[in-house]
């Protein structure tokens, strides 16, 4: 009996997202830590930011209808810098003002301290042409009291927690990390430090996707419990997903999701739950698998990742990374793809979408890396990002081309 067609990711890709409920624990953090963390509810204001009318330049404040005429000449009666305030400003008169600092009543506008001359006798100069409110930064200008300043399901960043404080806020209501176990499978997987590369037996590898999931899980905001290598037999792997499913949200493994008789993953998860999305038709990262386990009670979800490294790496930042922000209550999980010129030829088209590893060159264009080989983790550390190549797409030196930035994916 023959295979249905795989399905595409635009197919599986919200297939797995419909699975990614909301967790519904959150903590209060410091607003000092929550770069990158969700948040689990709105932020409003309760003040104006800037609180009061202030000058956006070191200079003098003054009245417009003193300054009709060019080189007026004004009495600086007060100076007043950032953190104080000053007293009303009457006709003819002046103050010394800095940046940051509240406008005076009466004063309606600011000459840069440029434009001004010094006289004797605390008098001054105005040697330029004045415009009514030049230089004030008006209170409210950039957030009004009651504004919703950063929403529920925002993913915080350095301007976020910027924000947030300028609004006051010390602490932010954030979704809780989830909690991922991760391990990989493979006899021949050895650790670095454990085997010195010229004593390393015949067929051993190191576990480079051990490396690479582990930091992408930490900068998703995950906290990991890293299993290790889990033997390549069948009850090894069952207990593992089963000892491991209670205490976490989701288990991560790399490897051992194909067809072969040493790939224990898919059988030990159907044995334990359900498989609900097995092989893709991406490049490289067909061996993709989502599932759930069933352990005394609780369900975790289980994603099984490709053994080759590209495709773990390009099939976590499909498909593991959306899921993960989903679970957090994310508003974005989706990437955004830029427009480019590809500078190479890419003519054996793929009945598969594939993901070229490219870099940036010198005219702007895209290069593409020699070997497009799954195992060739290189690729992945010479290039910038990915070409999203769609199935049946050959590539000509010129074309105009899908581009997904590494930076912004791994942000």
């Amino acid at each position: 009996m023959s295979r249905p067609p795989l399905l595409t990711l635009d197919e599986a890709l919200p297939q797995l997202l419909a699975h990614a409920q909301v967790l519904t624990e959150t903590q209060s953090i410091s607003t000092f830590d929550a770069d990158g963390r969700v948040l689990a509810q709105d932020v409003v204001s309760a003040l104006q930011v800037p609180p009061q009318d202030n000058s956006s330049m070191d200079g003098y404040a003054l009245r417009f209808a003193d300054c009709a005429k060019t080189n007026a000449v004004l009495k600086v009666t007060q100076r007043i810098p950032a953190g104080s305030h000053g007293t009303t400003l009457h006709a003819g008169e002046a103050a010394r003002i800095f940046t940051g600092a509240p406008i005076p009543e009466g004063a309606d506008a600011v000459v840069m301290q440029e434009d001004c001359e010094a006289l004797d006798d605390n008098q001054l100069r105005v040697k330029s042409a004045v415009s009514l409110g030049q230089w004030i930064r008006r209170s409210g200008e950039d957030v009004t009291r009651g504004a919703k300043v950063l929403q529920k399901g925002d993913r915080l960043t350095p301007a976020s927690l910027g924000m947030a404080a300028s609004v006051g806020l010390a602490q932010l209501q954030v979704t809780r990390p989830p909690r991922v176990a991760l391990f990989s499978t493979g006899d021949e997987l050895v650790m670095p430090g454990d085997i010195a590369p010229d004593k390393m037996p015949v067929g051993s590898i190191y576990n480079s996707n051990r490396f690479f999931l582990r930091a992408m899980l930490q900068r998703l905001g995950c906290e990991v419990t890293d299993l290790g290598v889990v033997p390549d037999q069948r009850e090894a792997t069952v207990a593992a997903l089963q000892s491991t499913a209670k205490q976490h949200d989701l288990i991560l493994t790399s490897g051992g999701v194909s067809v072969g008789e040493e790939d224990h993953i898919k059988p030990a998860v159907e044995r334990l739950g359900s498989l609900n999305l097995w092989q893709l038709a991406i490049k490289p990262g067909k061996p993709f698998a989502y599932g759930s386990i069933h352990s005394e009670g609780e369900t975790c979800h289980f994603m099984g990742l490709p053994g080759n490294p590209v495709s773990s790496f390009i099939t976590f930042l499909l498909l593991v990374r959306p899921f993960l922000l989903a679970l957090q209550g994310a508003r974005q999980t989706d990437i955004q793809r830029s427009t480019r010129i590809a500078q190479f030829d890419w003519p054996r088209a793929d009945k598969r979408r594939e993901f070229l590893r490219v870099k940036h060159n010198a005219q702007g264009g895209l290069d593409l890396f020699a070997n497009q080989s799954s195992g060739v983790l290189t690729s992945a550390v010479w290039g910038d990002g990915v070409v999203d190549n769609p199935s049946g797409q050959a590539i000509k030196q010129g074309d105009t081309v899908q581009f997904i930035s590494f930076a912004e994916w791994m942000a």
